[in-house]
């Protein structure tokens, strides 16, 4: 009698589709070399790289001294919540309650959240390229399709009103804006929001996830423009992604929130009490004290980011044949390099910027992002939230890795 086998563990299928951030992977790739005794400078990873303001940290500690360490509601601490409702109603000139804000653990896991409360399979989400790495797995793990519209250097890497009308489908159900851009740095105006506005209206089953992460780390204004600034009317289909992660410096502390339609919200938090139950609870007192009383601190760090950019930008336009827009926020410089590839190392023909970013990691100790993985080839992104002389050590290295490129 022959014995019964038993198969193997066998993944699901979503599981098997799923790949690492390709930017934490970078990341940890340098990490490794670093701990080799390498001399290695990381541009790769989204991370501020001042501390987190010490209004938060002193009252982070008091809550925890307080004994307010346990489980908080899902949707998180109602001060907390209705704090972000008063910051978002004033910033945007609309009213919000704290029964429309939701927060869970990390701005990222927020949009996750709010993927899975608005996609069915086979629904469309509209992606603007250059677009944040994770958005189109995101998408994918809701059963969404992503449907990328690309943006280029002819339409300054922002969406147009035909580029958006060109993507738009009967299965088309989000559209996912970003701005300032990770990771082009880009900024809407309020006219070019408007005229997105006037496509939306066309289509009202079309729903809005504005990704602000970076909306305080603006140089051309204190707050950046909002769609919702050009396009109040468009309230009840818009959801707000915002945290503490960029503008506090808080990453490591993971929370994040959304404000939008209390149906949207209500999913939003539901979905998070069956997975990660709720936030942090120092990390929202932490992320209070910030929204009550660390603007001066954020005025500081952004003439200081100003400044880095500045420095950065001209040491790349001493690279012949390299472009790089200026950014208008946050802290990525995205860099053309399509002159460069189909060039030469060592007899080997580079032709990707993955394998550029492998190169230039390897043998020039410099951990950029190829562009590729933001839906865009023949670029780089270069975070500039690190000490400036070794960012422009960095540039100067890439550079020198570029010219060494043989036809």
């Amino acid at each position: 009698m022959s014995t019964p086998t038993t198969p193997g563990l066998q993944l699901a299928n979503r599981a098997k589709l799923l790949k690492g951030s390709p930017i934490l992977l970078l990341a940890a790739r340098a990490g490794e070399m670093k701990a080799a005794g390498k001399d290695v400078i990381s541009l790769s990873i989204g991370e501020p790289d001042w501390g987190t303001f010490d209004k938060i940290k002193t009252a982070a500690i008091a809550s925890i001294q307080k004994g307010q360490t346990k489980y908080t509601p899902p949707s998180g601490i109602p001060e907390l919540r209705k704090a972000v409702a008063a910051q978002t109603s004033k910033d945007l000139g609309l009213e919000y309650t704290f029964d429309q804000v939701t927060c869970s653990s990390g701005a990222k896991f927020v949009l996750f959240a709010a993927l899975q409360a608005l996609v069915n399979p086979g629904d469309e989400v509209i992606l603007v390229a250059p677009f944040w790495a994770s958005y189109s797995t995101m998408v994918e793990l809701a059963d969404g399709l992503p449907r990328i519209a690309v943006c280029d250097e002819a339409s300054d890497f922002k969406l147009t009103p035909a580029i958006l009308e060109k993507a738009i489908t009967p299965k088309t159900k989000v559209l996912l804006l970003n701005s300032p851009s990770n990771p082009t740095g880009k900024i809407y105006t309020r006219d070019e929001l408007k005229a997105i506005a006037e496509v939306l209206r066309r289509h009202p089953q079309i729903a809005v996830i504005s990704d602000d992460i970076y909306n305080r780390l603006c140089f051309t204004e204190k707050l950046a423009p909002h769609i919702l600034h050009a396009a109040p009317d468009l309230k009840d289909r818009v959801i707000i992604l915002n945290g503490a992660s960029k503008t506090y410096s808080m990453t490591g502390w993971r929370l994040g929130w959304a404000v939008g339609p209390k149906a949207a919200i209500t999913a939003m938090s539901n979905y998070q009490s069956q997975s990660v139950s709720c936030p942090s609870a120092p990390a929202q007192y932490g992320a209070l004290e910030g929204i009550l009383s660390c603007d001066p601190d954020i005025e500081r760090t952004v003439g200081i980011l100003k400044e880095k950019r500045d420095t950065l930008l001209a040491e790349l336009a001493k690279i012949p044949g390299v472009k790089t827009s200026v950014p208008e926020g946050a802290f990525y410089l995205w860099v053309g390099i399509k002159p460069y590839l189909g060039k030469k190392y060592k007899g080997q023909v580079v032709h990707t910027s993955a394998e550029m970013c492998s190169l230039i990691l390897e043998e020039k100790l410099v951990a950029a992002v190829p562009g590729v993985e933001f839906g865009l080839e023949g670029y780089l992104r270069l975070s500039y939230a690190l000490d400036t002389a070794k960012g422009v050590e960095a540039i100067k290295r890439i550079g020198d890795f570029l010219q060494s490129l043989t036809a």
